[in-house]
């Protein structure tokens, strides 16, 4: 007879200490990291919609930030959106490149590279090798205006 079987108040509280980390486990994998923002290769998940960028998504009291790397891990920029507003940071290196729109983005070069119910942001490759990111919310009654399109790649 096994020492589990002897006392169920052990079974239970066992048990009970098995769900409780399950559930801590399952929390802490779907919740976005609250550090890491400008590194190379943060310890965060891959949330690019581009197999040409990587991006990652971090979440702190609030505010959402959104980083943009190329696929060699440099940070090329990032972008951070509060419930009222949308900004550039002062991060990476086409940093001075980054537009907050207000307006549907031109549809041409552009590449979506991260995009969900608040926000989207795309990259568009320049000539120099520098890379324009452009970050829109997407908070108008027409989705279909105020998100940016996916476009063949």
């Amino acid at each position: 007879m096994s020492v589990l079987s002897r006392h169920p108040a052990r079974k239970t509280i066992l048990i009970a200490v098995m769900a409780l980390s399950m559930t801590t486990l399952a929390f802490a994998q779907e919740a976005a990291p609250a550090t890491g923002l400008g590194q190379a290769w943060p310890n965060a998940t891959d949330v690019s919609t581009n197999a040409h960028y990587h991006v990652y998504r971090f979440e702190r009291d609030g505010v959402k930030y959104i980083q943009v790397n190329d696929l060699q891990g440099q940070v090329r920029a990032a972008v951070a959106i509060t419930q009222d507003a949308m900004f550039a940071l002062p991060v990476g290196t086409d940093a001075q490149h980054v537009t907050i729109l207000t307006q549907p983005a031109p549809q041409d070069s552009t590449q979506v590279v991260y995009q969900d119910s608040n926000m989207a942001v795309a990259a568009v490759p320049q000539e120099d090798g520098s890379v324009s990111i452009m970050a829109m919310m997407a908070d108008c009654t027409d989705p279909g205006q105020c998100t940016l399109n996916r476009v063949a790649q």
